[in-house]
């Protein structure tokens, strides 16, 4: 695990109300609750659905890495999508963060 790997203590989890629509290259996320509109590539929709509190993080990499027949467990750019989508306040946590 690197330096900058996010620790869970519960799975990630998106928030409810997610008005998720396709547009040219990605998907427009919209939260109606802060009239505010998000921007995000395909792998990172796929990374948000998994979001469902269902998934660790370490399910979660498995999951794009076997999704996009990946050799090597993409962990790095998980967490970083993580650390993204928790940023922009997608995610919500059941334990936080460690």
């Amino acid at each position: 695990m690197s330096a900058s790997a996010l620790t869970w203590t519960g799975n990630p989890t998106h928030i409810d109300d997610l008005d998720i629509s396709p547009a040219d290259g990605g998907y427009i996320i919209y939260r109606a609750d802060q009239d505010r509109v998000h921007f995000l590539n395909p792998t990172a929709v796929l990374i948000l659905e998994l979001c469902s509190g269902a998934n660790s993080r370490e399910q979660i990499v498995e999951l794009v890495k076997e999704a996009y027949g990946l050799t090597h467990a993409p962990v790095e750019e998980v967490d970083e999508a993580l650390r993204q989508l928790n940023a922009e306040g997608l995610l919500l946590y059941s334990g936080g963060l460690a």
